[in-house]
């Protein structure tokens, strides 16, 4: 298979501006009947990515896996899970994908593989000390018998970090790390055949057409070796995130990104708090962008989402990289749940179970913070069922959950499972024509019974539905030549206000308040999350304007 693009799908430089919708295959489309969403399912579901507009896809992890991380335990990074398909239907896919103008990124885990990867299958069967173990961190543990863990690092799952081997007689051997689940080892980065086996990884999917791939764990990779314990907040000193040895591995992978006729794009998964040391990631030999979770973290209120828009561009500017503008993922509370909180920020506080919810505010706020995100100046993601407008499901059995953060907070942490349901796309009760009419297996997830109005079908013939303003708004970015990337000016308005030009006459409003605002007078409207009576906006609306000239900026 070629390793370039055709050249009508040319343009190095689409990642800038590009709308780019997360697939997590599990719960897209399921077209064999056995309740969990396959390859299959994606291809015939294409039709209706294009109809939405998408410049690309990105794929959560796709591979061999025993799922004890829903997929980011790998078991083998050049193949595909059976449940989902096989390989030469992930070749056809991204081809199909590509026929109709929608590139394909892929997931690539390195901080860690699955407990069932050759080599840490091979690492269990070795001695202490021997090469095979030389690829993880396997360490005797202390304490008078080495009972204790070689260290008190804390898994971002909950509880210890650490977990010890049994030797073949039943003694305790070694243990190792995993900063997420016990399934899942993390890699020594130190190593040599980690690093070339993670290039010739990114070779074999670039081989195959994918444009990218997201970096799942960007700033975990390396350690400190000597293991030493989490006491300073001082950037760059943490003993196990945002080292700065990580930026030679990612110059090292932007070498062979660049290799190819269309340079492949580098995606960062980086949860930073201090925005300068974010932006190192992003230097011209680096990483092309890296998502923005603190816009996605930021509450439903003007003056943080104003001064999150303001950092981001500030940092990006100097580096030359866009900005990524994301309200939702596998990880994170859906919007329409989120927002409808008194509380709307994320965090562990807001995503309790049972934490009061007003849906009909949220799916206001919901649709209003759609529109800010796709008039801002970079790249926009989209979570599938984003677009739908699916609350987060809140309901689902304990003997019907999988992820590992609920069992091992003891079903304190909610888990992600509930923005993970599969999607409904047609029909009046479950599964919603996730499966074919007549399954026998119920979808992985079971859906709430009153989704039926949520349907991607019965949304798609009324343009004030979700789906309606989101393929308008998509459609809108596209033709609209001063959005996507360029600059962003902001205008004069009540704090409750966020309202900004984009190019010569672009505008967008978003209300905040609890009262209407009035519209710029002589304000063309292109497009509204909500119902604007009277030209004044209402409370948690957004508008899309065509302003009338010449626009009065706000001095600063």
């Amino acid at each position: 298979m070629p390793a370039g693009f055709s050249s009508d799908q040319a343009g190095a430089q689409w990642w800038r501006d590009a709308v780019i919708y997360q697939v997590y295959v599990r719960s897209f489309a399921d077209a064999n009947g056995d309740g969990i969403g396959d390859l299959a399912g994606v291809r015939a579901r294409l039709p209706y990515l294009r109809e939405l507009g998408v410049d690309a896809l990105w794929f959560s992890p796709w591979y061999p896996s025993p799922m004890a991380d829903s997929g980011y335990d790998v078991a083998d990074y050049r193949s595909i899970d059976p449940a989902f398909g096989t390989l030469a239907e992930a070749e056809s896919l991204i081809t199909a994908a590509l026929e109709m103008g929608i590139r394909t990124i892929v997931d690539v885990v390195p901080n860690h593989v699955s407990d069932q990867h050759a080599w840490f299958q091979a690492a269990r069967a070795a001695a202490p000390g021997s090469p095979a173990r030389a690829r993880f961190w396997f360490h005797p543990g202390t304490g008078e018998a080495g009972e204790l863990p070689p260290n008190g690092w804390r898994s971002i799952f909950g509880g210890p970090a650490w977990t010890r081997l049994k030797n073949d007689d039943g003694s305790s051997g070694e243990w190792y790390l995993h900063l997420f689940a016990p399934e899942q080892p993390d890699l020594n980065w130190d190593h040599p055949d980690v690093r070339h086996e993670h290039e010739d990884v990114l070779r074999f999917w670039f081989d195959r057409q994918v444009a990218g791939i997201r970096i799942d764990s960007a700033a975990l990779l390396v350690k400190d070796s000597s293991l030493a314990e989490e006491d300073s907040d001082r950037p760059g000193e943490h003993p196990f995130t945002d080292r700065d040895e990580l930026h030679a591995i990612y110059r090292s992978w932007r070498v062979v990104a660049d290799s190819y006729p269309e340079p492949r794009v580098l995606v960062g998964e980086l949860w930073l708090p201090d925005a300068q040391r974010f932006a190192r990631y992003l230097r011209p030999d680096e990483l092309h962008t890296a998502f923005n979770f603190d816009f996605l973290a930021c509450p439903w209120e003007p003056g943080r989402l104003r001064a999150s828009i303001e950092t981001t561009l500030a940092v990006h500017a100097p580096v030359a990289a866009p900005a990524t503008w994301v309200l939702s993922n596998h990880d994170v509370t859906r919007p329409v749940t989120r927002y409808g909180r008194l509380n709307s920020a994320f965090s562990f506080e807001s995503k309790r179970e049972g934490t009061p919810t007003d849906l009909a505010l949220g799916r206001r706020r919901a649709r209003a913070a759609a529109l800010l995100a796709m008039a801002l100046p970079g790249s926009v993601y989209v979570y599938q069922g984003e677009e739908l407008g699916l609350p987060e499901v809140e309901d689902i059995p304990a003997a019907r959950r999988q992820d590992p953060m609920y069992f091992r907070s003891n079903g304190v942490d909610p888990g992600r499972d509930g923005c993970r349901v599969p999607l409904p796309w047609s029909g009046t009760e479950p599964p919603y024509g996730f499966s074919p009419p007549n399954s026998r297996s119920k979808p992985w997830l079971e859906q709430p019974g009153n989704w039926s109005e949520l349907t991607a079908t019965a949304q798609e013939s009324h343009a004030d539905s979700f789906l309606g303003l989101y393929r308008a708004a998509i459609r809108i970015r596209h033709d609209e030549a001063s959005l996507g990337g360029g600059a962003l000016q902001w205008l004069p308005s009540d704090p409750m206000v966020i309202a900004f030009v984009r190019g010569a006459d672009f505008g967008c409003v978003v209300n905040f308040g609890p009262e209407p605002v009035a519209l710029p007078a002589g304000a063309q409207v292109l497009l509204t999350s909500i119902d604007v009576d009277d030209e004044c906006l209402p409370s948690d609306g957004a508008a899309w304007l065509r302003l009338p000239r010449p626009v009065e900026k706000e001095s600063r």
